[in-house]
């Protein structure tokens, strides 16, 4: 008798029983009409008059695909974007929206391409960030009848036109141009202060000028091949004015 019990339950067990999950919600209909959230475990839900919805309480991941937009300064891009939500209430997510994962997406496009359209090109390749968390906070407002909650939304790339490509490239190559121009000149400023610094000092020493000069000729003579120039220092040329003024 006992083994034959046992088909019986698991018959039973298979038509009347439901698995939810721990990351799920179940949606309860009783003769079409909703009827309550059935929480993780397994549930009974009797054919025929009850009907049974799970629904995915996990963070979901939407790629927007790349869509065509004209900046406020009539720039034409390309951009793309990845849009992470959840389902915040199981019941609305069922009742009142058909396919939430479709519909999220379709308001991201349409909000991205207002947003950049709102921008000039530079702002939207300095404020990025920016520009991302006003499409989430509009997409989020919208989708919340929907029981939808946006976590965050991501612009992932920007492409650029061919020519404005190239033409961004030539105006970075030419500021790196003017950056390396005021960094020699800056180094020329700084070493003729340095030099006038060191022909003070040596001016204001008797013979200071002569030794330097004697160890610039000890430093050249150490290789052969070096044509040594013997310049007179100026101090030698003021001993033989000096007799004259006296």
């Amino acid at each position: 008798m006992p083994f034959i019990l046992i088909p019986i339950i698991l018959a039973v067990l298979v038509v009347f029983i439901r698995q939810v999950n721990q990351y799920e919600r179940a949606v309860m209909f009783t003769m079409g009409r909703f009827s309550g959230i059935k929480e993780p475990g397994w549930r009974m839900v009797v054919p025929v008059f009850q009907n049974m919805r799970k629904v995915d309480m996990r963070i979901n991941v939407i790629d927007v695909p790349d869509q065509d937009a004209i900046t406020k300064d009539n720039v034409s891009i390309r951009v793309n974007a990845v849009v992470y939500y959840k389902v915040r209430d199981a019941r609305a997510a069922v009742i009142e929206i058909f396919n939430y994962g479709f519909a999220i997406s379709q308001l991201a496009q349409t909000t991205m391409r207002d947003i950049v359209g709102e921008v000039e090109l530079d702002e939207l390749l300095a404020n990025r960030d920016e520009i991302s968390k006003r499409i989430k906070g509009i997409v989020d407002e919208a989708s919340d009848p929907w029981g939808i909650a946006v976590v965050s939304v991501e612009l992932k790339h920007v492409e650029l036109p061919e020519n404005l490509k190239r033409t961004i490239s030539k105006q970075a190559e030419a500021e790196r141009e003017r950056r390396a121009v005021i960094i020699s000149a800056q180094g020329e400023v700084a070493a003729a202060e340095n030099i006038a610094k060191a022909a003070t000092i040596l001016s204001a020493a008797p013979g200071a000028l002569h030794l330097r000069t004697l160890q610039s000729l000890n430093d050249i003579s150490s290789d052969q091949s070096n044509t040594i120039v013997f310049a007179t220092p100026v101090e030698v040329l003021r001993a033989f004015d000096a007799p004259k003024k006296q």
